[in-house]
């Protein structure tokens, strides 16, 4: 096992991993910016090292820097988190030149994956169901017209790389599909440094269900159940749960299987998540894998017993799972809020500043990560994740009701958040009847 470990990240997930390293006997080295000196769960780690200003291009995402504060910190694994370097493949590269083991898949298995496009090559090879689309990406406006018009109206273009919703187009028609392909292209460029894009069939009113698997480097590869992640607005995800309400087990057990062989065929190892959409029939199509832990990782954790972090270490090590399939069953029901420092009442504006006040909720079942605490000060430069909010509770009935509970014993004051909107999310008819697509939000909260 290793005895000293670097995180490349900061916030919830550098303190996260802290505290699965130093249950583990683990030594930690975090880094951080001007923008986050001073931040108090950095006395948590064993050593901390300012990697550049509060600029993420200057600090947190400069491999050159984090590196040094690996080298420097005589470590022997980084923990990338999710964010930043995390499915970065180049940095991935770079610690396995420098003899330092990357906490997560292989650089190979990464570029495999992170190319939406070699992705669901790989998924047919797999045999599991892909949406209806181009065979490749897009060459020229007659090819993407041809394969609309094959696959029949609405189709939705999607760039090859990169992610929310960021490249991406809904077409009605073949006048709309032209300039949608230029929009998505020149998006992608800017966004990814990759103008490719493919083509889609359009499922209208989906839903967002992904199946987080852990694979070991003996061979083993095991899900943990599924997550819906539905509820979101302009493709970033607002609140998690498992298990996935109203999804028939046949579903469910196809999905998860339908991963598992997915992992396996690209000879991933570590964690990671396949995600898929799930149309109105309960048919579910393969739309992509994210090669790292993600921010919702919590819900599968409460209702499977496994801590992530914990198993992504191990099997970096070379530990085999200490659990089989059979062992991963799902008890009771998990959800999570995001905690986000922003104004919902105005269009979810960032709302950076200090926390005045802060209260954070407690009982049976209630978790809250977070990095923030009374007089923290949340910075403008990075993402507005200050918390998240966990419950785990028998059943999903009593999950919600311990939610809204929660979220109401929830205090932060000084800065907007968006504990209310969750609230009125919790308690709208179709969510608690488990009805929720990934139109949801916008169609009831954000149309008028």
């Amino acid at each position: 096992m290793y005895k000293r470990i670097l995180i490349a990240n900061r916030g919830e997930i550098a303190l996260r991993v802290i505290r699965a390293c130093r249950e583990m006997g683990i030594e930690t080295v975090a880094i951080f910016s001007e923008g986050d000196r001073g931040s108090a769960y950095l006395d948590l780690a064993d050593e901390a090292y300012c990697v550049g200003p509060a600029k993420s291009a200057l600090s947190y995402l400069k491999i050159d820097q984090v590196i040094s504060a690996a080298e420097v910190g005589n470590v022997e694994a980084i923990h990338p988190g999710y964010g930043f370097l995390a499915e970065n493949a180049h940095f991935n590269e770079v610690c396995r030149s420098c003899k330092i083991d990357f906490i997560g898949p292989s650089p190979e298995a990464m570029e495999k994956l992170g190319d939406k496009n070699s992705a669901r090559a790989i998924a047919r090879e797999a045999n599991v169901p892909v949406v209806p689309g181009s065979d490749g990406l897009l060459t020229d406006e007659s090819d993407a017209v041809r394969v609309a018009n094959e696959i029949g109206f609405p189709v939705l273009i999607k760039a090859t790389a990169g992610g929310g919703g960021k490249g991406m187009r809904v077409a009605a028609n073949e006048l709309v599909l032209k300039s949608a392909i230029q929009q998505a292209q020149t998006e992608a460029q800017a966004a990814f440094g990759n103008a490719g894009v493919y083509l889609e069939k359009y499922v209208e009113r989906p839903r967002h269900v992904e199946v987080q698997i852990v694979a070991d480097h003996h061979g083993n590869v095991v899900h943990l159940w599924e997550r819906e992640c539905s509820t979101q607005r302009r493709h970033q995800k607002l609140i998690e749960e498992s298990p996935a309400p109203n999804l028939p087990l046949e579903t469910r057990e196809a999905m998860c299987e339908a991963a598992v062989r997915l992992i396996r065929n690209c000879e991933y190892t570590n964690a990671g998540t396949v995600e898929f959409i799930v149309d109105q029939q309960n048919n579910f199509y393969f739309i992509e894998v994210n090669a790292r832990i993600q921010v919702e990782h919590p819900v599968s954790e409460m209702v499977t017993g496994i801590d992530l972090i914990q198993t992504q270490i191990a099997i970096a090590a070379g530990q085999p799972l200490p659990f089989t399939q059979a062992d991963v069953v799902q008890r009771g029901a998990a959800i999570e809020c995001r905690i986000n420092a922003e104004n919902p009442d105005r269009n979810f504006q960032p709302s950076p500043g200090k926390i005045e006040q802060m209260f954070v909720p407690g009982g049976l079942g209630v978790r809250f990560d977070s990095h923030a605490h009374q007089g923290y000060i949340v910075p403008p430069h990075y993402d507005s994740l200050i918390g998240k909010l966990i419950v785990h509770q028998p059943t999903r009935a009593k999950a919600i009701a311990c939610m809204l509970r929660a979220l109401d014993e929830l205090r932060i004051e000084g800065i907007a958040t968006t504990a209310s909107f969750h609230k009125k999310v919790l308690q709208h008819a179709e969510f608690v009847e488990g009805r929720v697509d990934t139109s949801f939000v916008e169609r009831v909260f954000l149309s008028k």
